[in-house]
């Protein structure tokens, strides 16, 4: 855990020695219209409840998963904070929950990935309230979801566990920014074309940065990952992510 904690402190020493934007951010508060606002935040709330009551079970259960479950809100607060300005009102950057979702499911995620993004929009000035439920949706709710399911599925496949984990934070990393342009798009149709050509433009822009980043996530989780595995197999097994045996 002492190496692991170390990656994460390493990485938010990075983060203060970043350069900040007022623009660079998630959507940014008061972006969307309200009606939009509303809508996400309305999708989004049932995924919390879902959620709080996953993690109450899991920390009932076995309170030695505190540490785990604060690990993976760190490693997910530090990476969605390293931001690179991209379409107006938004930005490109990793998202972190791939590491929280292959640990405690996507359920609990959604809870953890809330209160990052809640800390980002008070703290830092990334992102907002009024799109809290935006974000939350995309980078909490459906990302997580996605990387559960990729994981899963690469296991089932018999993929080795690195490349689980590899594919599960890349590729849930690469849904959340689908569903921000499918969100933009939305609110922000064109003239011309609609919803698809807004769809196709704000995707466009993002791939050019969130490409990359999502590979290099996905490349940090499995580092973060193996170094778990090696100091925290305790833990690990008690979440089901090892078996008795190991891998």
């Amino acid at each position: 855990m002492k190496k692991a904690v170390f990656i994460i402190l390493y990485f938010a020493a990075l983060l203060i020695f970043i350069p900040e934007q007022a623009f660079a951010m998630h959507i940014m508060e008061g972006f969307l219209p309200i009606e939009w606002a509303i809508f996400w935040w309305g999708l989004t709330l049932p995924s919390l409840i879902i959620g709080f009551r996953s993690i109450k079970k899991k920390v009932k259960e076995n309170p030695e998963l505190k540490m785990m479950l604060g690990l993976s809100g760190a490693f997910a607060f530090v990476l969605s904070a390293l931001k690179i300005p991209s379409v107006t009102g938004s930005c490109s950057h990793p998202t972190g929950v791939g590491l929280g979702t292959v640990l405690f499911g996507p359920a609990a995620m959604s809870v953890v990935g809330f209160i990052v993004l809640l800390f980002q929009s008070l703290l830092l000035a990334h992102g907002g309230l009024t799109t809290l439920g935006a974000n939350a949706f995309s980078m909490a709710v459906v990302g997580p979801i996605i990387a559960y399911l990729v994981y899963k599925g690469s296991k089932k496949l018999g993929f080795s566990f690195s490349i689980s984990v590899f594919l599960a934070a890349m590729l849930g990393d690469l849904g959340t920014y689908v569903v921000t342009s499918f969100q933009l798009a939305l609110a922000f149709p064109t003239e011309v074309g609609g919803m698809m050509s807004s769809f196709t433009k704000f995707s466009g822009i993002f791939a050019f940065t969130q490409i990359p980043l999502a590979i290099s996530e996905g490349l940090l989780t499995v580092i973060v990952m193996n170094v778990l595995t090696k100091y925290n197999v305790k833990e690990l097994k008690l979440l089901q992510v090892l078996s008795k045996e190991g891998r």
